[in-house]
């Protein structure tokens, strides 16, 4: 590894106080990848150490220049040591999708004392970070979708019903029976949206599944194969290779053996289960369910404890901001985007709504007045 470049100039005090950083920065991620590797097994254990080892020759780099161990460092950054509490402690999806961001801000591009070998790593190391995360996201992506949905939907739908019926000068006590009616009614109801709409799918792609019908028929068919190769092509391949895998499954099928065709396109291979994206229809109602329900009752509270009018609204648009900002940072978070922007957005899509709601309901109040 190149340590020194003769076209560089003489390395300031800034230069090296920009290596320590660096050293801090790349000690901190070999950790984060090190602390996640112990609570993972098999291959991604080893692709995290193997990232680990990546980010300890970046950091042989920066002491090589720095021509040693330094006798003061600066500490990691914020995000750098959060991400190695949260591997040490969770090693969830949270901590591989921040650490997707982490790595997509790489600073070698920039950094004349980087190698070119090192500034490749960096974009390398933010794929195989993607994929590691792009595991847990297909797991989450069913239930975590209706559970999403459902606590935006409740937080949202709820605030404009009581700000709406609080805005018509309705008492307190019916103000608190309408938000206790909303949320009853919207929990049931995504519950059981939820789950017809995942059933259907479910049911829908069960009857896209391929069976060994063909393949089980090959015995019995002319030397022709064209029949079979017809249901490979129908599943995808193109006729070459339909005809080709056809000959060898009649082959085999002539011959009394029993022939595992393998994956039928290229997206088998990597051996996602359409069901599992999907989730469990009953998994995605109960989180539809709870979730509502859960965002459907922060509107509420500040009537639950008797606040009314003005403050009781104030209180109410507040805890439900708060909550909107929360679920559209995490949702940014989960993507790989900007948390703060998807929570700005969650923000603005709710308190419009709400806006419009008790807009309305101050109409029909001066209306019925």
């Amino acid at each position: 590894m190149h340590t020194s470049d003769p076209a560089l100039a003489e390395p300031t005090a800034a230069d090296r106080r920009r290596w320590a950083r660096y050293l801090v920065e790349e000690r901190a991620e070999a950790h984060v990848y090190t602390q996640l590797a112990r609570r993972r097994a098999g291959e991604e254990q080893q692709i995290l150490r193997e990232l680990a080892a990546a980010e300890g020759r970046h950091e042989a780099h920066w002491l090589a220049l720095l021509g040693g161990e330094p006798a003061r460092l600066p500490r990691p950054g914020l995000r750098s040591r959060l991400l190695g509490w949260m591997a040490g402690r969770f090693g969830s999806i949270f901590v591989l999708a921040l650490a997707q961001s982490a790595e997509a801000r790489s600073p070698y591009d920039e950094e004349a004392y980087a190698t070119p070998a090192m500034r490749a790593d960096e974009k390398v190391h933010f794929e195989v970070v993607r994929g590691l995360a792009a595991r847990g996201r297909r797991q989450l992506s069913g239930s975590f979708r209706a559970a999403v949905f459902g606590a935006n939907d409740g937080l949202v739908s709820n605030l404009a019903l009581v700000l709406g019926i609080g805005a018509t000068g309705a008492s307190s006590g019916l103000v608190l029976f309408s938000g206790f009616a909303g949320l009853l009614a919207g929990a049931l109801s995504m519950g059981a949206g939820e789950f017809v709409s995942v059933r259907s799918q479910r049911e829908l792609l069960e009857a896209t599944q391929e069976n060994g019908h063909g393949d089980a028929s090959a015995s019995d068919l002319d030397l022709d194969e064209n029949e079979l190769a017809l249901v490979y092509r129908a599943r995808g391949m193109d006729a070459d290779e339909a005809l080709t895998r056809a000959r060898r499954v009649v082959s085999a099928a002539k011959a009394g053996m029993a022939m595992h065709t393998g994956p039928l396109r290229a997206g088998d291979e990597g051996g996602s289960d359409e069901h599992e994206i999907i989730g469990s229809a009953w998994s995605a109602a109960i989180s539809s369910f709870l979730l509502f329900a859960s965002g459907a009752i922060v509107p509420v509270l500040p009537w639950i404890f008797g606040l009314q009018g003005l403050p009781a609204v104030l209180t109410a648009l507040g805890l439900v901001g708060l909550a909107l900002l929360s679920t559209g940072a995490m949702v940014g978070v989960l993507s790989g985007g900007p948390p703060l922007r998807r929570g700005l957005r969650q923000l603005m899509i709710g308190f419009g709504a709400a806006a419009v709601t008790y807009g309305l309901g101050l109409l029909f109040g001066v209306s019925a007045g």
